[in-house]
Formats: structure tokens, C-alpha cells, sequence
């Protein structure tokens, strides 16, 4: 792990928080076809895997506020169809998620970080009510020791919130803390909690190069940092 030691002055980090989806796991194909069901049921045309794709990240009411606007731009959208697009999303998304796959690197990461004695955190936008059941099923039950989903305190990232408040718990230093993950809103979080950033570059960014946020270190795969 001589790239993240280089990031702590030789040693590993106490304490590693990540972002799950585009980070971890590769969700869009998944988000995108609750999103087009959704849709479907307000006589709408799909929106489709690559439009999804850019529109992930800011959690599930976002989304569906983009998915209905049909852009990144959702100021305009109803409050109230929002809210109702909303709640068939979440019942559609809670059916089934046999598309989601880890990324390549991702499990084995998870595993010697553990095995070093570092302590593992959570840290999505998606709501919390997801992820005990969709990281069981995907083989990452018990690898973390907080999750904090988009829903679970009340800010989400970009606000460093979540991190700080994981650090709290964990009693570490923002200087013995990492993050990891795929978009500006990961990056931003981090920097405004002083904690050094991983950045990956498969990612969801909105369509944006990650590079383009300057995190601390940019890596093509998570076990290239083993």
C-alpha cells in the first residue's frame, strides 16, 4: 500500500471513508431502470443508462428531480409531482438490484485495509434504508464500522457533515482520515473537512473529468492502491 503511505508520511491512514455508488459499485444500470419505470408510469419516454449516469450523486431526490425535468436543471420541476415521482422511484429502486456490481478491486480493497486494523466508514447519498440489504448482498456485509446514507444526518455532500461526524465517532484525527471516491461532490466534502482525498476515475461525475477537482491522488482502480 506504498501509495497511500506516501499520502501519511509512511504509515496507512486510522480510518478510510468511502462513497459507494461509482466508487464501490457500478448502480447506475439499476438506478436507471427504476427511474425509467418511474417514468413510465407518468407516460414519460426512458431516460436511459447514460443520461442516468450523469445525473447521479446529489442522492435519490435529486435524481428523480433531474430524471423529471429530463436535465441537470430541475429548478422548474413540480414540488409536489416531485414528491410522488419520488416515492414510486424508492418502491421501484427497493425491487431488485441484480445489475449493481462491485468494481474490480473494490472488495479486495476493502479486505487489506481491514486486515491492517484500519477502521472502515460509509458515506453515500443514497438513502440508508438500502444499504444493509445491498451490501449484503453484493459480499460487503460487516466490512464497515459506520453508515451514513444521504438520509441518515441533515446534511449530505458536498457539506462535510457526514465526515466530520464519522471522525467524531471514530476519534481520528481529519489528518490520520482518508476519502475515496468519484465526483466533485466527494471531493469538495473531503477538502472542506481538511481529510486527503482519493479520487478514482471511473467513476460518475457528472460527465466532468474527476482530474479536474484535484484531489490528492487519482488512481484507474481501487486495487492499485493495494
Amino acid at each position: 500500500m506504498q501509495a497511500l503511505r506516501q499520502l501519511f508520511a509512511g504509515d496507512l491512514p486510522r480510518l478510510v471513508m468511502f462513497d459507494l455508488d461509482g466508487t464501490l459499485m457500478d448502480s447506475v444500470p439499476d438506478l436507471a431502470a427504476a427511474v425509467d419505470q418511474m417514468l413510465a408510469l407518468r407516460n414519460r419516454p426512458p431516460a436511459g443508462i447514460e443520461r442516468v449516469r450523469d445525473w447521479v450523486g446529489n442522492g435519490a431526490a435529486v435524481l428523480v428531480r433531474r430524471a423529471l425535468a429530463g436535465d441537470m436543471q430541475h429548478a422548474d420541476v413540480n414540488d409536489t409531482e416531485a414528491q410522488s415521482a419520488l416515492a414510486d422511484f424508492l418502491r421501484c429502486y427497493a425491487g431488485d438490484h441484480s445489475r449493481t456490481q462491485l468494481y474490480s478491486g473494490a472488495a479486495e480493497f476493502l479486505a487489506a485495509l481491514q486486515a491492517n486494523g484500519v477502521k472502515l466508514a460509509l458515506v453515500t447519498n443514497k438513502p440508508e434504508r438500502f444499504l444493509p440489504e445491498l451490501l449484503t448482498e453484493k459480499g460487503l456485509a460487516g466490512r464497515f464500522d459506520w453508515l451514513v446514507g444521504g438520509d441518515t444526518l441533515p446534511t449530505q455532500k458536498p457539506d462535510p457533515g457526514a465526515l466530520l461526524w464519522v471522525m467524531q465517532q471514530a476519534g481520528v484525527s481529519a489528518g490520520q482520515s482518508l476519502f475515496v471516491g468519484d465526483s466533485r461532490n466527494d471531493v469538495r466534502a473531503a477538502k472542506a473537512a481538511k481529510v486527503p482525498v482519493v479520487a478514482v476515475s471511473y467513476g460518475y461525475n457528472h460527465g466532468e473529468p474527476i482530474a479536474a477537482e484535484n484531489p490528492d491522488l487519482l488512481v484507474d482502480s481501487l486495487d492499485a492502491l493495494i
